[in-house]
């Protein structure tokens, strides 16, 4: 796999949430988690954890290396 740092994860998690026509706050209810938590995740002030980075892939319907800037494919990973 070759892994490309082009974007950083919180500008892809802003493009993705705009992409699909969210709010801060519709992410934040989809995640279980307080706005400003969200906001924090978004603004690259605070790490998101595993299970809420989990969550928001398979929301997307994209990889989480996509949205940790890994690579540049969004294909999730498939189930085999």
């Amino acid at each position: 796999m070759e892994i490309i740092m082009n974007k950083q994860h919180h500008e892809i998690l802003k493009e993705l949430r705009q992409k699909h026509g969210l709010k801060q706050s519709d992410v934040s209810k989809i995640l279980g988690c307080a706005n400003y938590t969200y906001q924090r995740y978004e603004y690259g002030l605070l790490l998101m954890p595993i299970d809420k980075l989990i969550i928001l892939a398979d929301y997307y319907n994209v990889s989480t290396d996509y949205i940790l800037g890994r690579t540049r494919n969004p294909a999730p990973p498939s189930m085999i």
